[in-house]
């Protein structure tokens, strides 16, 4: 029989998982700082033409015949303080080990938590995690992929004359891609959140449906209010995918509602 823990012995427990995750990202931090040519290949992708991105679209525009203006561009990015490059750096280096440490960090907390749940509860933990996580990075990827290479190409490129040059700061790229990609992360929970509270009870299908127009409100509420531009042309593109998810979590909510009864 175990001896049963004092509040001391759990606090003890959750600082030593506090503090592996916190040595894990900071070594992993430190891998990803010396493989600055890699990291910030894949960060600045999003600014040249040949983007992933960009040369879908243009695929697809010429299998239909339909013109496209502007499929080459060039928007220069510039420094205007003296550590910002090396701070930019750091920043993206542990922005990268935060992403891969997340499944380690989800791991040992729930080791920590999983000996106070039951059986049954441990297997919906282990649902909602995994697909949180899952889920999160969708977010980012669709953020990463579409969503800021669309944004940046837009704003980027978007003169009211052409005696005005675009020259954008290394912070804004790097902020308004971060920015992005969390949020849009954190949004992808959506489905995730209402899976789980029409498990409990607290969530019904015919609720949403009934409430859909508010969504809408609330869906662009939240778009303006995590879109860093403030412009309308984003705020259209991040309301989309969140109320796709609002649509998806209808669905979800219903089909859990049909396997409970």
């Amino acid at each position: 029989m175990t001896e049963k823990q004092t509040f001391w012995d759990h606090l003890d427990e959750l600082r030593s998982c506090l503090v592996k995750i916190v040595v894990a990202t900071v070594l992993l931090g430190v891998v990803a700082f010396f493989f600055k040519d890699e990291l910030f290949t894949v960060i600045l992708a999003p600014k040249y033409d040949d983007f992933v991105t960009y040369r879908l679209f243009e695929s697809i525009a010429a299998r239909f015949s339909v013109p496209m203006d502007g499929l080459d561009f060039q928007v220069s990015l510039i420094n205007t303080e003296l550590a910002q490059q090396f701070i930019v750096h750091v920043k993206m280096a542990m922005f990268c080990a935060f992403l891969l440490v997340s499944p380690y960090a989800l791991y040992q907390l729930f080791r920590f938590v999983s000996p106070a749940l039951y059986s049954n509860e441990r297997k919906y933990v282990v649902r909602v995690v995994g697909g949180g996580y899952v889920m999160f990075l969708m977010g980012v990827a669709l953020s990463y992929f579409l969503i800021f290479p669309l944004t940046f190409r837009f704003l980027g490129t978007y003169q009211v004359s052409a005696e005005v040059q675009n020259f954008i700061s290394l912070s804004s790229y790097i902020d308004t891609l971060m920015v992005l990609c969390f949020l849009l992360g954190i949004v992808f929970e959506i489905p995730i959140l209402c899976w789980l509270f029409a498990k409990l009870g607290f969530l019904t299908a015919e609720f949403m449906r009934r409430y859909r127009k508010h969504a809408i409100v609330i869906v662009l509420i939240v778009a303006a209010v995590i879109t860093p531009t403030s412009d309308a042309f984003t705020l259209l593109l991040v309301s989309g995918p969140i109320y796709l998810l609002y649509e998806v979590s209808v669905l979800i909510v219903a089909h859990t509602e049909k396997n409970s009864e």
